[in-house]
């Protein structure tokens, strides 16, 4: 539909523009005609007087022209003496006068004005130029206007043919005399095309054809045609065919449409062949009847019928021919049997018959004689003898005992199989002496010739002798469960006789054996009770004996009782009452004895009696009487009945069922104590019966539901709390019942919880020789005073303090404050329950302010005409006022656009003030005066002002970690020049010249250099630079020496500097390393275990030669930053390839080959010989509530403390084998498994649980932004130094930094009492408060640290620990779950035990005096205060080779002597330091 619409809307638009284009051609022809005319009357007017000139006129007339569409149409016209102007017209339109003409792009004029020869050429003809042209010749002089006319004929061949609803070459299916309309369409011709319709290939004419034209489109003609049939069976397969004609189609190529007919029409009467009538079948012949039909549209259906019944419908067609073939064998049958053929399709009223009755000929397949098949001697056997069917009748024979019998009588009678049966009767007297008589039978089909033959045989009869049974005899006792076997045995008979045996009249199974005149029939009796006075007979029989012989025989059985049954009265039972227990017996021959038992031991009985029972025994019967109690439940009475003729026995067991009500077991306890936050469950247990018992929660008299969706329920006799509140506290009753009553018990709950401090003083300001009260308030269950301590690192809390405590607050009270006891003290409450808490509580003490005089806050620098900052660092109570002076007057601050001051609070003692000086002139440079001011006091210190420059070299340079690939260095910072400053590190091996240089990451101190060689002393020196320029090398001072190759079960390096140096196969990738694999592999298979071990020594020399020449090879070197593991983390952090600098002064690709980065902090590297930190656990309270002697002065830092179920004992105590393992082993020791969360916590063996470390607050004491000093006089100290050196420590977590191995890891200490936290892996050196510097190394590195272990050890009298270093090998195994050594270490550790009790009572060397130390040991190193704005200071540090004579410069290089006595210490962690 909607294309018919579409194609009707383009229909309308073309008429459209049709009209539109003949208007505009009408106005045009119109203007034209005048403009002719006018022309034609000027040239008259014009014209002079008549000529004898000759007139214009047509040489060739344009004549009609008839063109196929898309062709060229030529339209001639030629003017002979033409004088006018020429043009053709189009309809009356006038085109106009030139040779091209506008808006027709097809139509050109051809021709020469000299010729007269105007021919209208129109290209691609189309039906548009379908019209009458004009060939026109105006008039001119005394030529008068000529024209002529031609038509031109535009003819287009039809679009298409069809015969309406079929396609072409399809097949139209009707029926017979069904009429039939074929309309043949030819489409969109012009002119209108004619059609022809033909049968075949024959034109057919019908007696009527309605034919049609209509105009489709513009000047397109449609015809159609219709033809009316009436087919018949002629015109099945018939092709009609309408074909168009046209001028515009060629002959050669007829446009056609063709159908063919299938004409429905019934088929031709079916007609059998393969059998005629009359025609003899004989049985067992093969028959091949077929059933034609000709004709029929669709072809006939052919189906066979026997009888009326269908045999056969599977049938083929060719063409219009059908054909159904059965084939069969003849059979009897078949004889007389009627085969019909019906023909049928749609077309079919009623099947279509053909039918034939066949003759089959048949002798009988058997003969069968029917008689008595036994008989007596001198009986009249009666015989009869019948055929199967036969065709003719059979004849039959008789032969009895050997001898014909002649005119024996017989009858025919017709067979409902076909054919007839014949039946003959005689009668046979059986003859004496004779065992049997035989008859035989013969039926002869006398046609076919044909004989078949059956014999019967009649056997004589005799009686058999009576049964005789043996293998028993009677009054013989037969144990039951024995195997007794009778024989019966008769003789004699014809048949043999038949032996059946019967027990008690009931027939049994027998082994039957039969020989020549006797048979045997033996039974097997499995004796059991039924078997006692049962009677056993045989009989015998055949078909000569009316009654059955028989004999028979009695059985005596012993057998024992099979159940005993105990019965108890009353049913239910109570306590109070009497109940009777009675035991009965089953039947026994002889009687049975009855026993009653309880727990073995034999219990009289009374009422013993006994009745006669089954199978001939007797049953007997035996009771006691007990008094039931509610202890009685579940208690066993056993009755035994034994046969002691037999010796065998049953027995009975019955548990006593006392009905009482629930009753609650005794509890340790009527109180339960939890924690909260923790889960806890009262499990109650009661004894009842019956055991349903219902229970019931309540508190308060509220009922704890059963749901387990809640955080309390009750389940049964448990009621679980699944987090305890301390709201949970109280009095809890479970009541138990059940049918026989209730009861019920009151446990009472106590929820303890965690201490917390819910307020503390504010920060405390007192003037000095006043005295200063601190308050701390707890809450927390249970809470008392020793739950609360006080305490501040390296403060002596026993001279001047004094605590107090009152209603869950705790104060401390510091006596006469001075400036030395400013600072944070720590209150710390734990009652054990939970993780401890603690809060810092700030005494501030006034005193005079104190300017830093650190090197960087001392110098400043700035270039000309920038702007210049000048810092000052003080610290004071109350604040400080600054005042900047220069040349002794005081500068104009904030009243000129020169200068400016900021000020800025660090913390609540330290303040900064910064000069600004805007657009430095020359003037500007030079010195500058800070005066820090309060109302105790002031300070004045000098700050220099000066123009950027280049910048100072590093004041010093140390050595921080050495493996057999790396060296860690770390460097002190010089004045920067005013500039941002970059650092470069130059190395080379001792006994060369060459240096290597590598630059240092931004904004870093500390360098690691990788690719080195094993076993080599190298020689490090260090530079800064910044934009203006460069400092000096610092001489090469500082030197290590790399270690020997790891074990190769290592990975060759983790920090990925250079090759690795002890891979099992050696890197490089070449060739040759592959075939050396491959041989070594092919050894393996070939060669003997000695073979194949001095292939493998080998092939280690080669590596180790390869590692050396790889390293030899200028590499350039990638640096790693390496982290040590920090205090909240038992793990290595990772390590990160820090950048290369592009302005390396020698760096070298060739013939380098950098190993791709690991991800080290997932694969533990043991190039870097880091020890991680095991399972040990922290620092606990002793079991009196004090801190471990291993702290001094017991002044800690309280870290999380366990459970007081998890820990009740010193952390040595509690240390696990493996915990002490690792003391004693310097092995490379993974990770806890399993591994701790990554929230800070750590894992406590002793709990089996994570528990977090506490929040670490830092109090405002050391400044860790003032420039780091340098190093250069350091010297070792003694412990006895260390005690009067004003008591600066060091503590990491409360402890000294860690080192848990011979290659162990460090970590990095914490002072607590430090405002702010430096970054990781940076040397900081900071100032102690009351003038009394401290100056450590904050970040504690793996030095040079050999295969030796520190030990823990114990302090006495608060003074500080000591340790001592255990030799082991270099090279251990890798782990410690499986130590073949384990009770050899435990051996050791007791012999250091004892030898640390010696070094504790030994006498302290001096200061400074050296005092020989393994490697490895901790060292404490003393700076005497020689340096600018030095006191006191110390240095920790692990060296194994310190060299206090190195010119300044401290070298740890893992060689040498190092002074100062081994001190070891425990962290927070409970690890080794």
């Amino acid at each position: 539909m909607a294309l018919q619409q579409r194609h009707q809307q383009h229909q309308q638009h073309i008429k459209w523009q049709q009209h539109a284009t003949k208007r505009r051609r009408c106005r045009q022809h119109w203007i034209k005609h005048l403009q002719f005319l006018g022309l034609a009357v000027i040239v008259l007017a014009s014209a002079p007087a008549p000529s004898h000139a000759q007139q214009q006129k047509f040489r060739t007339t344009p004549h009609d022209l008839q063109v196929l569409e898309g062709a060229e149409a030529m339209m001639r016209c030629e003017v002979a003496n033409v004088a006018g102007a020429v043009q053709w017209t189009k309809d009356g339109f006038a085109l106009g006068f030139s040779a091209v003409i506008p808006g027709f792009p097809r139509y050109s004029v051809l021709g020469d004005r000299k010729q007269g020869t105007y021919n209208l050429r129109i290209s691609n003809a189309s039906i548009n130029d379908d019209a009458d042209y004009q060939c026109q010749v105006g008039p001119a002089r005394l030529n008068s206007a000529i024209r002529a006319n031609a038509k031109l004929t535009v003819i287009s061949p039809p679009a298409s043919i069809e015969i309406k609803g079929y396609s072409h070459n399809s097949k139209v299916e009707v029926r017979e005399n069904q009429d039939l309309q074929l309309k043949c369409i030819v489409a969109n011709a012009k002119p209108a095309a004619q059609i022809v319709w033909y049968r075949g290939n024959v034109e057919y004419k019908p007696e009527k054809s309605e034919d049609t034209v209509e105009e489709s489109t513009a000047k397109r003609y449609t015809t159609t045609s219709s033809l009316k049939l009436k087919p018949g069976p002629d015109d099945d397969y018939t092709e009609y065919t309408c074909q168009a004609k046209h001028k515009a189609l060629s002959p050669d190529m007829p446009m056609r449409a063709t159908v063919q007919l299938s004409v429905l029409y019934p088929p031709g009467p079916p007609y059998i062949e393969g059998y005629s009538p009359g025609e003899t079948l004989r049985r067992g012949q093969t028959v091949e009847l077929m059933c034609r039909s000709r004709g029929g549209n669709p072809p006939a259906q052919l189906i066979w019928y026997k009888n009326g019944s269908q045999i056969r419908m599977a049938y083929r067609t060719s063409g219009r021919l059908s054909e159904n073939i059965y084939t069969f064998t003849a059979e009897a049958g078949d004889n007389r049997a009627r085969f019909r053929c019906e023909a049928s399709n749609v077309m079919s009223q009623n099947p279509l018959k053909a039918e034939v009755e066949l003759a089959v000929l048949f002798a009988p397949t058997h003969v069968t004689v029917m008689g008595p098949t036994e008989a007596r001697v001198g009986d009249v056997v009666p015989l009869t003898c019948t055929t199967a069917p036969s065709n003719p009748p059979a004849e039959i024979k008789w032969m009895v005992g050997g001898r014909q019998v002649r005119n024996a009588t017989s009858k025919t009678i017709v067979s409902p199989e076909g054919g007839w049966t014949t039946t003959s009767n005689i009668t046979a007297t059986v003859e004496p002496n004779k065992r049997s008589l035989v008859v035989i039978c013969h039926g002869l089909n006398m046609q076919l010739t044909e004989n078949v033959v059956s014999t019967h045989t009649i056997n004589v009869l005799y009686p058999p002798a009576p049964p005789l049974i043996s293998g028993y005899m009677e009054g013989q006792i037969i144990p039951a469960g024995s195997v007794q076997k009778l024989l019966c045995v008769s003789s004699g008979g014809n048949p043999l006789a038949t032996l059946t045996w019967y027990k008690n009249d009931k027939r049994i199974n027998s082994v039957i054996r039969a020989a020549d005149k006797s048979v045997s029939a033996e039974i097997t009796v499995l004796a059991n009770v039924s078997d006692n006075q049962a009677q056993y007979r045989c009989e015998a029989s055949n078909s000569a004996t009316e009654i059955p012989l028989f004999q028979s025989t009695t059985l005596s059985v012993h057998f024992a009782p099979e159940t005993v049954k105990i019965r108890i009265e009353p049913e239910e039972l109570r306590p109070g009452m009497e109940a009777a227990i009675i035991c009965d017996s089953s039947s026994s021959n002889p009687p049975a004895k009855l026993s009653w038992w309880k727990d073995g031991i034999p219990i009289e009985g009374i009422n013993n009696t006994s009745k006669p029972g089954l199978w001939g025994g007797t049953v007997s019967t035996l009771e006691f009487r007990v008094n039931i109690t509610q202890e009685m439940n579940g208690q066993v009475y056993t009755c035994q009945s034994a046969n002691e003729a037999l010796q065998r026995s049953v027995h009975e067991a019955v548990s006593l069922d006392v009905l009482y009500r629930p009753q609650f077991e005794a509890l340790p306890s009527s109180t339960k104590v939890g924690a909260e936050g923790e889960s806890m469950q009262l499990l109650l247990q009661t004894r009842a019966n019956p055991t349903p018992v219902a229970y019931k929660w309540t508190r308060d008299g509220v009922t704890i539901p059963q749901d387990g969706e809640r955080r309390i329920f009750a389940d049964g006799a448990s009621l679980n709390f699944t987090r305890l509140h301390r709201d949970d506290s109280g009095i809890y009753s479970c009541s138990a019942s059940n049918s026989q009553g209730k009861a019920s018990l009151n446990i009472t709950v106590l929820v303890e919880y965690g201490t917390t401090i819910k307020s503390v003083s504010e920060n405390i300001v007192v003037n000095p020789g006043e005295d200063a009260m601190l308050s701390c308030s707890v809450e927390g269950k249970p809470l008392t005073e020793k739950h609360v301590k006080w305490e501040r690192v390296g403060y002596d809390m026993t001279v001047k303090t004094s605590t107090t405590f009152a209603n869950g607050t705790s104060y401390l009270h510091i006596k006469n404050a001075q400036r030395e006891d400013v600072g944070n003290f720590r209150c710390v409450a734990d009652n054990r329950v939970a993780n401890p808490t603690n809060r810092d509580i700030l005494l501030i003490v006034k005193f005079a302010p104190e300017i830093a005089k650190a090197p960087t806050l001392l110098r400043a620098a700035s270039g000309t005409g920038e702007r210049g900052r000048l810092p000052c660092r003080a610290q004071g109570s109350p604040k400080p006022q600054f005042i900047w002076r220069q040349d002794k007057k005081d500068l104009p601050i904030n009243r000129t656009y020169k200068y400016e001051v900021e000020e800025r609070k660090i913390d609540s003692l330290t303040y900064e003030s910064s000069l600004i000086v805007e657009k430095v002139a020359p003037a500007d440079y030079g010195a500058y005066e800070c005066v820090a001011r309060n109302d105790l006091g002031e300070a004045v210190e000098t700050v220099r002002l000066e123009i950027t420059s280049q910048p100072d070299p590093p004041l010093i340079l140390n050595i921080l970690n050495v493996t057999h690939d790396t060296v860690t260095v770390a460097w002190t910072p010089g004045f920067d020049g005013g500039l941002k400053a970059s650092y470069r590190v130059r190395y080379r091996m001792f006994d060369r010249e060459q240096y290597k240089y590598i630059d240092g990451l931004p904004n870093s101190h500390k360098l690691t250099i990788g690719g080195l060689r094993m076993n080599t002393l190298y020689l490090f020196s260090v530079m800064s630079w910044n934009e203006l320029g460069q400092s000096s090398y610092l001489p090469d001072l500082a030197r290590a020496e790399t270690k020997e190759a790891p074990p190769p079960s290592h990975p060759a390096s983790s920090l990925g500097g250079g090759p690795p140096t002890t891979s099992q196969t050696p890197l490089g990738g070449t060739s040759g390393m592959l075939l050396v694999g491959v041989g070594a592999g092919i050894a393996v298979v070939l060669l003997n275990v000695f073979v194949i071990g001095c292939c493998l020594h080998k092939r280690n020399e080669k590596r180790l030669k390869r590692v050396a020449e790889t390293t030899n090879q200028p590499a350039k070197t990638a640096t790693i930053e390496m982290y040590a593991p920090s205090s909240y983390n038992d793990t290595v952090t990772g390590e990160t390839l820090s950048s290369v600098s592009e302005k390396s002064e020698s760096y070298s690709n060739e013939g380098s080959s950098q190993p791709e980065y690991i991800d080290e902090a997932r694969k533990k590297a043991a190039s870097t010989y880091l020890v991680e930190g095991s399972d040990m656990p922290p620092p606990r309270y002793q079991k009196d509530g004090t801190l471990p002697v291993i702290y001094p002065n017991n002044i800690v830092n309280a870290c999380t403390l366990p459970h007081p179920r998890h820990n009740n004992g010193s952390a040595a105590i509690h240390m696990t084998r493996d915990d002490q393992m690792l003391i004693s082993k310097g092995v490379y020791i993974p990770s806890p498994s399993p591994a701790p969360p990554p929230d800070g916590s750590y894992y406590n063996m002793n709990s089996d649980r994570y528990l977090s470390y506490p929040p670490m607050e830092y109090p405002a004491a050391l400044d860790f932004t003032a420039q780091p000093m340098p190093l250069a006089h350091m010297q070792p100290i003694t412990v006895t130094s260390l005690a009067t050196n004003g008591g600066a420590t060091l503590i990491g977590n409360g402890s000294v930094a860690a080192v848990a191995g011979g290659s162990g890891t460090l970590r990095r200490g914490i002072l607590r009492g430090v405002v702010g936290v430096p970054q990781p892996d940076v040397t900081h050196h900071t100032s102690a408060v009351g003038g009394s510097p401290l100056q450590m190394l904050h970040d504690l590195h793996p030095v040079n640290l050999s295969a030796s272990t520190l030990t823990t050890s114990t302090t006495l009298n608060g003074s500080l620990p000591t340790a001592t270093a255990t030799a082991t090998l270099p090279r251990q195994p890798h782990g410690i779950l499986k130590d073949p050594n384990r009770n050899k270490q435990q051996q050791q550790l007791q012999h250091q035990h004892q030898h640390q009790q010696q070094l504790l009572n030994a006498s302290l060397v001096g200061v400074g005096v050296p005092v020989s130390a393994p490697m490895g040991s901790l060292q404490i190193l003393n700076l005497p205060p020689t340096g600018v704005g030095l006191g006191n200071n110390l240095l920790m540090t692990t060296s194994g080779a310190f060299d206090p004579t190195a010119v300044g410069m401290s070298s740890f290089g893992g060689v040498g002597q190092a002074g100062g006595i081994p001190v070891a210490y425990t962290d927070a962690d409970g690890h080794l330091v």
